[in-house]
C-alpha cells in the first residue's frame, strides 16, 4: 500500500532557486531508494494564525518561506528500508550536496492513506493541511473528509483530497509535527492537501463555500479546528512531469 514521507521545511525566498536544484538534485537519488514521486510546494499564500501556522511549526525567521512537500513510496517497508541504507551510506549527504535550508528546524513524518478522493496530478495550485486528530476518531475522520469532498471541494473546481495518517512521526529536540499543531496525549497527527487547477480557482471555491455556510451552525467536527495549520502552495518541483 502507497506510503507517505511528509515535511514542512522553512527555505529563505532568497534561496528559492538554490532550493529547486537541491531538490532536482536529490530526485535521481530518492528515485534509485524506490520512490515513486516526490512533490514540492512553495508557500504563496499561507497566513499566520493565532494560536498555530506554518511558520512557527518550523521556527521561521524573517524572509523564509515555508515548503510543503511529500514523497510517494510503494509500501511503508521500501521506506524504511530505505532510510536505514541512507543513514548508513557515509557518502550519501555529500551526493546530495549542500541543504540550502536549515534542517534542524524542518519537520516530518511517514503516513499511511487515509483517504484519496480525485487526483493530484498535473495540479497548478494545492493547499497543505497539518492537524491532530484523536486516534479513536480516525473513521469519523475519514467519514467527514469524503463528505466535504463529495459536497463541497469537488462540486467547486477541486481536483482532489487526500488525507494521510501518521505512522511514524518522530519527536525532535528542536520542532516536530507533534508540536506545529499542539497534539494531545492520544492524538495523531494528520498531513493532507487539496489540489486545484489553479490558484483563482482555489480562491473562488473558498468564497463559494464559505457563502453556503453563511446562517448554518458549524457542525461538529473529530478534531480541534483551531489548532488546524493551512496555507496555499505553488508546485515547484514534480517528478511526474519531469
Amino acid at each position: 500500500m502507497t506510503y507517505y514521507s511528509g515535511s514542512v521545511a522553512a527555505v529563505p525566498a532568497a534561496n528559492r532557486n538554490a532550493y529547486l536544484e537541491h531538490v532536482r538534485r536529490a530526485w535521481p537519488l530518492m528515485r534509485e531508494q524506490g520512490v515513486t514521486r516526490m512533490v514540492e510546494t512553495w508557500g504563496e499564500d499561507v497566513p499566520h494564525g493565532k494560536r498555530t501556522d506554518f511558520y512557527r511549526a518550523v521556527q521561521a525567521q524573517e524572509g523564509e518561506v515555508p515548503v510543503f512537500s511529500w514523497m510517494e513510496w510503494p509500501d511503508r517497508a521500501t521506506c524504511d528500508a530505505a532510510f536505514q541504507r541512507m543513514m548508513a551510506d557515509e557518502s550519501f549527504p555529500e551526493r546530495m550536496g549542500e541543504v540550502p535550508f536549515d534542517g534542524k528546524r524542518m519537520i516530518f513524518g511517514g503516513f499511511a492513506p487515509l483517504t484519496a478522493d480525485g487526483t493530484d496530478r498535473g495540479a497548478g495550485w494545492f493547499q497543505g493541511f497539518l492537524l491532530a486528530v484523536p486516534a479513536d476518531k480516525r473513521e469519523a475522520y475519514a467519514s467527514m473528509a469524503r463528505e466535504a469532498h463529495e459536497q463541497m471541494f469537488a462540486p467547486n473546481g477541486c481536483m482532489g483530497t487526500f488525507e494521510t495518517w501518521g505512522e511514524d512521526v518522530l519527536r525532535g529536540k528542536l520542532t516536530d509535527m507533534y508540536r506545529a499543531v499542539e497534539a494531545e496525549d492520544g492524538e495523531v497527527v494528520v498531513f493532507s492537501w487539496t489540489a486545484w487547477p489553479d490558484r483563482a480557482t482555489c480562491e473562488a471555491a473558498g468564497k463559494a463555500m464559505e457563502a453556503s455556510m453563511q446562517g448554518q451552525e458549524m457542525p461538529d467536527m473529530p478534531f480541534d479546528g483551531q489548532r488546524m495549520i493551512w496555507g496555499g502552495f505553488a508546485p515547484i518541483f514534480d517528478s511526474d512531469r519531469g
